[in-house]
């Protein structure tokens, strides 16, 4: 008998007709011989929904009490689907994170997962239940309700697999497995058999949504076998591992894009030591995660420099920087907001030399501008303006041969055994 780990987005337990579907494939897998701890997400579109309804009532709602709002959504849905389960003849429980035994550090809204003590979810196993938790939720020492962030249900899922030694974490989703680029822009995208989780980790940190970042960081630091597959089909997925074989001839795994950028450009600041560990240090203890840094050249002892950060996080970035002013004079600062972040990610880059040039020449060939660019052994971003975003991952996903002849499944029926 095998501990499976599953996962269920939002998609996948949408309405009452998918969870009846979803509930039937958690029954089949018990069917096989398996334990199964199910993680889900809000039905649908239940958070945004939560959030538009938080902000008619208070454009700048309480963080706390908005962990307390968005936490319901993630309990409709184990209770919902848990119903559905005792209704094809199998018993299951349901849980929210901290009954799991998520326990998160004190901070609404992004809060990260400090320890699991899974044994109410091991004893509800150990007495043949199916297990529903909770996923994007915890709670902290002192007893506070917290959230882990959009897409932290992976995590949840992925860190629960480790916490119980599961022997396969399964996350579906509405497509069947990774692909080399948004399946939604591109039709022809090359579906991936396997990724390493250094590919998978960049891809999700430059805008993949198909996997949250952290869930893959608690994968490889826990060697966590993940599988990415659609819960609307039976095909297999994409698994995420700690070495891969090459394709050959494959040099770039995946194309990905990030459409939450702003830049912030920092004009006239005096340079002299400490200057750049004094801003970013502000902006760390604001918990604002910041990520393309670049410094021209000085100038009458003055310097500019300009860093990319989330649009979600702008307003506030530059709230703090304003308030350093005092002690930190600079001529100006501007923000950028109507951007978009392109990259590309593939293990085979390392060897490979121009790889980074054939992006550029081929953004040119867009008529595109490159604002900024950041680079590393496996991957090479570029920020650039939004309203070419599309075209310009469908010339780069051509040039580096990604394209096939087959039509990406997304969505749809479920198709039967």
């Amino acid at each position: 008998m095998s501990l499976y780990v599953m996962k269920f987005g939002g998609s996948s337990v949408g309405d009452t007709e998918r969870m009846k579907r979803v509930a039937k494939r958690i029954v089949e897998k018990q069917d096989e011989g398996h334990q199964c701890v199910v993680v889900v997400s809000a039905m649908g579109d239940t958070t945004d929904d939560l959030i538009d309804q938080a902000k008619l009532l208070n454009p700048n709602p309480p963080a706390r009490e908005m962990d307390m709002l968005m936490t319901t959504g993630e309990q409709i849905s184990i209770a919902l689907l848990s119903m559905a389960i005792h209704d094809l003849g199998r018993s299951a429980v349901s849980l929210t994170g901290w009954q799991a035994g998520f326990r998160t550090e004190p901070v609404h809204g992004k809060a990260r997962i400090t320890d699991i003590s899974p044994e109410r979810v091991m004893s509800a196993l150990n007495e043949n239940h199916i297990v529903i938790v909770a996923g994007f939720q915890g709670m902290t020492e002192d007893g506070e309700i917290t959230t882990l962030g959009r897409g932290g249900s992976d995590t949840t899922a992925v860190a629960l697999a480790a916490a119980i030694k599961a022997d396969v974490c399964e996350i579906y989703t509405d497509v069947d497995g990774i692909y080399s680029t948004d399946p939604r822009i591109v039709k022809c995208a090359r579906k991936l058999a396997e990724i390493s989780y250094d590919e998978m980790l960049e891809l999700a940190n430059l805008g993949a949504a198909v996997l949250h970042p952290r869930a893959v960081e608690y994968a490889k630091h826990h060697n966590v076998q993940l599988v990415v597959r659609s819960s609307f089909n039976y095909n297999e997925g994409t698994a995420v591992k700690e070495e891969t074989s090459v394709e050959q001839g494959v040099v770039v795994s995946g194309i990905a894009y990030d459409k939450n950028v702003a830049r912030i450009s920092i004009l006239g600041v005096e340079d002299v030591p400490g200057v750049l560990a004094q801003v970013f240090g502000a902006l760390a203890e604001a918990q604002i995660n910041v990520d393309i840094i670049v410094q021209s050249g000085v100038q009458d002892g003055k310097a500019d420099f300009s860093f990319t950060t989330s649009l979600a996080e702008c307003d506030l970035a530059l709230e703090v920087i304003q308030g350093l002013r005092s002690k930190l004079p600079y001529r100006d600062v501007t923000s950028e907001r109507d951007l978009v972040k392109v990259s590309i990610v593939g293990a085979g880059m390392i060897s490979h030399p121009g790889v980074a040039a054939q992006m550029f020449d081929v953004i040119s060939q867009q008529g595109v501008s490159i604002k900024m660019v950041s680079t590393s052994e496996i991957k090479t971003s570029c920020v650039i303006e939004n309203g070419n975003l599309e075209q310009v991952v469908r010339a780069l996903h051509t040039a580096y041969n990604l394209d096939t002849d087959a039509q990406v499944y997304v969505g749809g029926p479920q198709v039967r055994r």
